[in-house]
């Protein structure tokens, strides 16, 4: 099972507490006789979209005052500049009154809150809560001197277990093995992140570290020596102002701002579909199951979601009712599967009632496709990076889908590509690429394709 990681939440509550407050400040500081929807809308999404520019929910736990106030001062005055854009048109009083008192007073309370926030959290985080475990593999001078950044400021919430070296004996102080032996530890023990430093450590060393952590959902972060060129994969931080470290390529889904837009997204588009589409062609494709076979038109089968955890997943039933529907695909010819049901499948009509499950939460429109259980094992054990595939929600439609890698697993390079078309798609996320998948989507559903059976 993937690794949760609740600090997560944090950029969640944020939002929802500084959207509080600036619709607390226009309700109550002006006058209700001059406050209308439209502006409400439009500056609550204005702030939302003005977030997502200036970062202001990219909480890192190594923020300290002057940082969060820097942020706050560049969105502010992104914010400040949309506010009264909105006004240009307008003359005081048609739409808020009293503009700049309220302006003055959201902008004082959400600094406020925000600095509270950020105490309350350091605080927290010094008396041993919400923590994270670390390991160093690697051992020179700014290894040492991150060690010691962990162990001193409590309050940045690292428990530092120790170092993987060649280079250091087992007398040295928190020695835990050679570079052989850190895989087994960082499971046995449940670590958050790895860094790793770029002295020591050799190409193919750092290679082979992506790679597990990228399996088990760990954080890898570089500590760089003064020779050592950046590049776009990796992102700068600082610990106490002068220690620099480098963070492997930051996933779009990192972003709080990127999951919620996924999330709205996905609930209007599902939304539009049942209203409008499901409404009237759920009835018609219920009524044919029925009189072509006997069973319920709804198959409902277990399956593995974000982060590993089980949901029921919906379909229009396509097969007659058998014992091994949850363990066998449907192969060429496969004498389960009923005429109609052969329909839906070539259409992907089976999948519509999948919808539901992405008004529900358990799913996306667009994302890695949901395997049976017991084949999501089998992969776990047997195929590279397919853990990253539950880092996301699983969609009724994927980038693998649409580029030829739907239906049966033949040979074990089916599911390889189809992983690695799912891992491009998480790495390089965006909303047009979800718009793109989905329109290829519709457009396939009208082509006879080899493995749509």
């Amino acid at each position: 099972m993937m690794k949760k990681r609740y600090s997560t939440y944090i950029p969640i509550l944020l939002i929802c507490i500084d959207l509080l407050l600036i619709n607390t400040a226009l309700f109550f500081i002006n006058d209700k006789e001059y406050l209308n929807l439209p502006f409400l809308g439009y500056i609550n999404l204005y702030w939302i979209i003005s977030s997502v520019i200036t970062q202001l929910y990219k909480f890192q736990r190594h923020y300290n005052y002057f940082k969060l106030l820097s942020l706050l001062i560049t969105h502010f005055f992104i914010f400040v500049l949309g506010f009264f854009s909105f006004f240009s048109i307008f003359r005081e009083g048609e739409i808020v009154n009293n503009q700049t008192k309220v302006l003055v007073t959201l902008i004082s309370c959400i600094t406020l809150f925000r600095f509270l926030f950020l105490f309350a959290l350091k605080k927290y985080r010094a008396q041993g809560n919400n923590f994270r475990k670390v390991v160093i593999i690697g051992h020179d001078k700014s290894a040492v001197k991150l060690a010691e950044t962990f162990t001193k400021e409590k309050e940045l919430g690292y428990e530092f277990l120790g170092y993987f070296s060649d280079k250091i004996t087992s007398t040295t102080d928190q020695y835990l093995g050679d570079l052989k032996r850190y895989e087994d530890y960082i499971l046995l023990h449940d670590v958050d992140e790895i860094y790793c430093s770029l002295t020591e450590l050799k190409k193919k060393h750092i290679k082979k570290i992506k790679k597990f952590a990228n399996r088990y959902n760990r954080v890898v972060k570089l500590i760089p020596n003064a020779n050592e060129l950046y590049n776009k994969n990796v992102v700068t931080e600082y610990y106490e102002d002068s220690l620099l470290v480098l963070k492997v390529k930051k996933m779009p889904f990192e972003f709080v701002e990127n999951r919620i837009a996924k999330r709205v997204f996905d609930i209007i588009f599902s939304f539009f579909v049942c209203v409008f589409i499901i409404s009237w062609l759920y009835p018609i494709i219920w009524i044919i199951i029925k009189l072509e076979s006997k069973g319920p038109a709804i198959f409902k089968q277990k399956r593995e979601g974000l982060n590993g955890n089980e949901f029921i997943c919906y379909k229009f039933r396509s097969m007659h009712i058998n014992s091994q529907a949850d363990k066998i695909s449907a192969t060429k010819n496969d004498t389960r599967v009923t005429k109609f049901g052969s329909f839906l499948r070539r259409t992907s009509l089976d999948e519509v009632p999948q919808f539901f499950n992405v008004l529900l939460g358990d799913m996306s429109v667009v994302g890695p496709r949901p395997h049976m259980n017991e084949h999501s094992k089998q992969f776990d054990k047997e195929v590279l990076n397919y853990m990253k595939r539950k880092s996301v929600k699983p969609g009724i439609t994927g980038l693998a889908q649409v580029s030829g890698y739907r239906g049966e697993i033949r040979k074990n390079s089916d599911i390889v590509n189809r992983v690695r078309f799912d891992v491009f798609y998480i790495e390089n996320w965006s909303l047009n690429l979800d718009f793109k998948i989905i329109l290829k989507t519709f457009l396939h559903m009208f082509k006879t394709e080899e493995k749509a059976y």
